[in-house]
């Protein structure tokens, strides 16, 4: 087998350069809470594929499912000769996601499809052209779906133009907005979109319940059940992105189960098929039944390999009860995170929910953002064997995304490298 330094070379000559990678280690095989390397280094995995293994890496059930399904086929095109597995897959997250009225999905490839086909959705049920979206926010890389997104390099830097009628307004973001309560904090973005867009002219209100890539904000409480009354009371169709926060990445199914929040459509991604690509769109019937037949769609989307991986996925988090295990490792997590924080003055906040955490980093003192020392931790970290991940519009978020599978051991063992790389 190849090391990792050679593989690297061979890299080098044959992808492009734009792709990146956190880590230079090249991954032999994977599962529970950690990954093994071509030279067999083992690394702890604090990343789940950017919480996408939320079952781990070569689930059972999931290999099973996979196994079985392709030996029966492995494409037909949904859109030509329809098959079971879309169905059932479509009737589980029917019935799994926040709502009791009447629903309907659609199956993609990605997230940014999800999120595309969600501002379809409610652009053609409503008449209407505004997308409003928040500070801080990420929703993919596609043209449209960086429109979407806040953060310029790496994701949109001279891939403009971009799509148009997106706006956006301000995050709720207790640590840099003074502390807002969330009902301020959200009748300040309301007066935004009355003001400067008009309620009329919006079709959808898009906003992730926790932010990702922004840096796994967390909205005061409030902000997001009264942005979702303005949304009924307007007619704005209220689309929760829950692709990194979903399948009991948050110690709910989905994050907006927090405060009790319905959106009218949900994306979702990620975690949904234990690793293989699968995207959908949830939501109220009216809405989702609006568009003409063939509107919506795509080759690959819902494919029957993917479909199977999904159902076996989630019969995993029901059996194993992944919920509670996210908030298990929330409350392990976030007492040695409170402890490093509070030996550190450059940790400005520790935040998330569930197995999604998050420790801010800043010049002692101030809330200047410190990326550099981010950028350290990180380094360390990996030096030392445990995968992290950056993040944050000014690159000074430290995120924690450990498999939802992940042992008390390795846990543990994770927790005291990045102690260590504290220092």
């Amino acid at each position: 087998m190849a090391t990792s330094e050679e593989l690297h070379k061979r890299r080098v000559e044959a992808v492009a350069r734009g792709v990146g990678s956190t880590i230079s280690a090249y991954v032999d095989r994977a599962g529970g809470g950690t990954i093994t390397d071509v030279d067999g280094r083992e690394w702890i995995d604090f990343a789940a594929g950017i919480a996408v293994t939320n079952v781990g890496n070569s689930a059972p059930r999931v290999v099973e499912a996979v196994r079985a399904q392709v030996e029966r086929f492995t494409h037909t095109c949904f859109m030509v000769a329809p098959y079971e597995s879309y169905v059932a897959v479509c009737e589980q997250l029917n019935a799994l996601t926040p709502g009791g009225f009447e629903k309907r999905s659609a199956l993609f490839n990605s997230g940014a499809e999800a999120v595309e086909n969600a501002v379809k959705i409610a652009r053609h049920a409503t008449g209407r052209p505004a997308v409003v979206v928040f500070d801080h926010a990420y929703h993919g890389r596609t043209n449209l779906t960086m429109a979407l997104t806040a953060k310029n390099m790496p994701y949109k830097h001279r891939f403009g133009p971009f799509a148009g009628e997106v706006y956006r307004v301000p995050m709720s973001y207790p640590l840099r907005d003074g502390g807002l309560d969330g009902a301020t904090a959200a009748a300040r973005s309301i007066e935004m979109i009355e003001k400067q867009v008009g309620a009329e002219n919006v079709a959808a209100l898009l906003i992730e319940p926790i932010q990702g890539e922004g840096g796994f904000v967390v909205p005061a409480e409030g902000f997001l059940p009264a942005l979702r009354e303005w949304a009924t009371a307007a007619g704005v169709v209220f689309v929760a992105d829950e692709i990194q926060t979903g399948f009991c990445r948050t110690g709910d199914w989905f994050a907006c189960e927090h405060e009790g929040v319905q959106p009218d459509l949900i994306t979702l991604a990620k975690g949904i098929a234990g690793g293989l690509p699968l995207a959908a769109v949830t939501g109220r019937a009216d809405l989702m039944d609006a568009v003409h037949v063939g509107g919506l769609g795509g080759t690959y989307g819902g494919n029957p390999i993917a479909c199977a991986a999904a159902l076996a996925a989630m019969e995993t988090m029901r059996e194993l009860d992944l919920a509670a295990a996210a908030r298990r490792i929330g409350a392990v997590m976030g007492e040695r995170l409170d402890a490093i924080a509070a030996g550190d003055p450059r940790v400005a906040e520790v935040r998330g929910r569930g197995a999604m955490l998050a420790v801010e980093i800043v010049r002692p003192g101030t809330l200047t953002p410190d990326p550099a020392a981010t950028a350290a931790v990180s380094a360390a970290c990996h030096a030392a064997g445990l995968l992290t991940l950056t993040c944050g519009t000014y690159g000074n978020v430290l995120r924690f995304l450990p498999p939802l599978v992940i042992s008390d051991d390795e846990l543990g063992r994770g927790l005291d490298i990045l102690a260590a790389a504290f220092g």
